[in-house]
This record gives structure tokens, sequence and C-alpha cells, in this order.
């Protein structure tokens, strides 16, 4: 690639990196905001609910968004109001107020991470050189969430304010820079410029629904009427999407795209990889935090051997797609993983770290094998004008895979601890059957994944 092309995609990759940074930081700085603010369990929750409604609810109107009004407007107007509610978020005096400025900041995020893919899809010609260029791409996201970790630990004991003002400094240079180097693009003809409002407004509302549905579930008891609620109002509003859908003359989602079988396994083969990530992560967090006694820093610094994803993504991953193709790397991540989550399940009180390591690191080696191929998968063979709509959709996928898996490993906790005595013991009990919720969730994806192998040659 030439010295411009590197250039764009490192203003690309500053983008996913800022927004896996971003919620890495604040998941560590949280515990000292809830102090400091004085803010009950259910805003602090919120706070960070907020950012994942926001972001599962509006990703599938943004990546569209991206092919209709234009994917560098796109970038550029969302990228702004990402940097203008980072600083709201840092002068919050309430809950509310970051319960209000995270919504947003998910908003933005949704509008603006489909669009820089979009723009690497159709900047990139098809082939090694695009492959190259999403394989980094989805390498320095996953590593802006590992590096996160650490940073956010660091800036915490700053003061919890700069985990929402360093953001700002990393984001006004990448607007400075995006407005040099993104280039130039004709407006959409006539025909592209229908806009599609009431499928684009039932759209929304399907996701915001089942989001909320999903992150209700967290709560077990009592939110479970609220959860079921939510998710049947939720499916009657696909069901109304899709009618609709099917009626417009110019569709926000074409649903002839479902046919394309290899992005559908891929977007449900990447919601279940992501969901066992985040939900393996989470409770070994719990784990070292609330049973170990770790400092937030010290378990954010034992982490980060998941983020080994960040360097082998753009260095080994390629290699391996080149000689094996991306199915098979799929499949090898997926076998990986279940092998990492599977050596964690007999996890004792007093484990060493090195008795940790494997599992992580193996899990970071997982993600760099499976998720930029998986990105690679899911945007082949679309055509340019629906590259927004492909990222929206693998997105939407992403996003609510988070949040599934991290509600299910903390549903199954809730119910595995309700009985127990609250003793040591019983807790960890508590958190190894949430740690068959990982496990079952890459067996089945490397089931889904599976399917695409025959046939399956490099390029």
């Amino acid at each position: 690639m030439s010295g411009r092309a590197w250039a764009l995609l490192l203003v690309l990759c500053g983008t996913i990196f800022l927004e896996g940074s971003d919620v890495a930081m604040l998941a560590v700085a949280l515990p000292t905001i809830r102090a400091d603010l004085g803010l009950t369990t259910g805003t602090a929750a919120w706070v960070m609910s907020g950012y994942v409604l926001g972001y599962a609810g509006f990703t599938l109107l943004g990546g569209r968004a991206a092919d209709l009004l234009g994917r560098r407007r796109m970038f550029l107007t969302w990228l702004g109001v990402f940097l203008v509610f980072s600083v709201l978020g840092g002068f919050a005096t309430d809950g509310w107020m970051l319960v209000v400025a995270r919504f947003v900041t998910g908003v933005a995020a949704a509008f603006m991470t489909p669009a820089a893919m979009s723009i690497i899809t159709t900047s990139y010609p098809e082939g090694p050189q695009r492959d190259k260029a999403l394989l980094v791409f989805a390498g320095v996201g996953a590593g802006g969430f590992s590096l996160g970790l650490v940073i956010g630990g660091l800036l915490t004991e700053l003061g919890w304010r700069w985990v929402f003002f360093a953001p700002v400094f990393l984001t006004g240079a990448i607007l400075l820079a995006a407005l040099r180097l993104l280039p130039a693009e004709a407006r959409p003809e006539p025909a592209q410029r229908g806009y599609d409002l009431l499928g684009a407004a039932t759209a929304a509302a399907a996701m915001l629904l089942l989001a909320y549905g999903i992150i209700r579930l967290e709560h077990r008891g009592e939110g479970l009427g609220p959860a079921l609620g939510a998710f049947a109002a939720g499916l009657a509003l696909v069901a109304t999407f899709i009618a609709v859908e099917r009626r417009a003359a110019a569709p926000l989602v074409r649903l002839g795209i479902f046919r394309k079988t290899a992005m559908v396994r891929a977007d449900l083969a990447a919601l279940l990889f992501l969901g066992a990530f985040f939900g393996f992560q989470f409770i070994v967090t719990l784990y070292l935090q609330e049973l170990r006694g770790w400092s937030s820093l010290q378990a954010a610094i034992a982490l980060i051997a998941m983020g080994c994803d960040a360097v082998l993504a753009p260095t080994l991953t390629p290699r391996l797609v080149n000689r094996y193709g991306n199915g098979r790397v799929i499949f090898g991540g997926f076998l990986l993983a279940i092998v990492a989550y599977g050596l964690f399940l007999p996890v004792e009180m007093d484990w060493s770290y090195a008795a940790m390591f494997p599992s992580l690191i193996i899990a970071g080696v997982a993600f760099a094998l499976a998720y930029g191929p998986l990105t690679i998968t899911a945007t082949d063979s679309v055509t340019e004008e629906e590259q927004g709509l492909a990222g929206g959709l693998l997105y939407t996928c992403t996003q609510f895979g988070s949040a599934v898996g991290i509600s299910a490993v903390t549903a199954v906790y809730g119910v595995a601890a309700s009985g127990a005595d609250g003793s040591p013991g019983s807790v960890l009990d508590a958190y190894r059957t949430a740690l068959v919720v990982p496990v079952v969730m890459v067996l089945l994806g490397a089931a889904v994944s599976a399917f695409g192998l025959r046939g399956a040659r490099p390029r």
C-alpha cells in the first residue's frame, strides 16, 4: 500500500481504537465514579448499559446511513458528536447526565464505526490489500479494549474525569487528520437518496427494545417481566419492519442481502464469539477483584495478555488466511477459544497467575484468528453500495453478542449464587457455573463456522 493508503488506514484504525478503549476505561473507572457521585447500583449499571443501548440500537441504521448519506459525511459528523459528548461526560455532576452522555456517545459510535469500516471496504481493492486493512482494523480495535483497561486504571488514579477527557484529545486529532485524508465522494444518485423513514423508525425501535430486554435479563427476578415485555414488543416491531421493507420503494435494508449465506453465517458466528469473549472476560474480572481482592489496575494488567491479538491480527493472521483461507482460520479460532475457556473451568481459590495465563493468552490468540477473518467474510461479495449496510449488520451482531454474553453469565451466576451461603467457596462455585456459558457459546459458534469449511479455499 502507498503512504497515503497507510495514513488513511491509521486514521480509521484510530477510530476503532478510540471506541474500544473508551468502553474499557469506563468499565475500570465506574466503581470510583459511583463512589464520588453517590450513584445507586441501578444508575451505575445504566452508565454502562446506556452506551450498549445506543450502540446496539442504532448500528443498523448507522450502517445504512453511510451508504445513503455519504460515508465521509457520516464519519466526520458523528466523530464530532462523539467528541462533544465525551466532554460533557467529563463535566457530569449527576448520574442522569452520565447516562445521557453515554447513550449519545453509543449512538455516535453506531454511526461512525460502520462508516469507518465501509470506507476501508470501498477504498482498498478486494483481495489481499483489503483483507490486510480489515485485519489491522480488527486487531487495533481489540488492542484498544485491552490497553484501555490499563489506561483506565492509570487515569482513574489521576481522577475519573480524565477517563472522559483523555479520549477528547485523540478524537480531535483523528477529526483533523480525517478532514484531510478521507476521500471525497460523489453525492448519491436520486434513486439512492430515497429515505425509508418508517423503516428507519421501526428498525431503531426494534433494536432498542431487544437490547433493553437483554440488558434487563441481568437483573434476573425483578428484571424478567420488563425483559420479556421488551422482547415481545421488539419482535413485533421486527415483523413490522420486515413488512415495511417488502413494500418500500427504497428500503432501508434490502431483504435479499440475507440470501448471502456466508455473510449471515459470519454475522451469527461473530455474535457468538464476541458474546463468549466478553462474558469470559467479565467473569474473570469479577473473580480477580471480588474473590481474590485484586485492585482494578492489577486485574487490568493481568488481562492485558488477552491483548496479544493486537500484535497477531495484522502479522500472523494474514499469513494464515493467505495459506488456509478465512473459513479454516475462523474455525481454528473457535477451537482455540473452546480450549481457553475450558481450561479456566476448574479455577481454584488460590490459583497463581501462571495457572491462569494459558487461558488468557490462548483466548487472545483465538480472538486474533477469528475476529478479523469474520469481518472479511461478513463484507466479501457485498456490492459497494451496500458495504455500510454489511458493516452495520456485523456491528449490530457484535454489540448484541457482547450484551448477550455479559447478561447470560450474570444471570447464570445470580441463579447459581442465590441458593448459596455467601462463603468464598460457594461464590467460586457460582463463577465456575457461569463460565460454562462462554464455553457453550463458542461450541455453538464452532458448529456454525464449520458449515463454511467445505470448499473454502485461500484467495
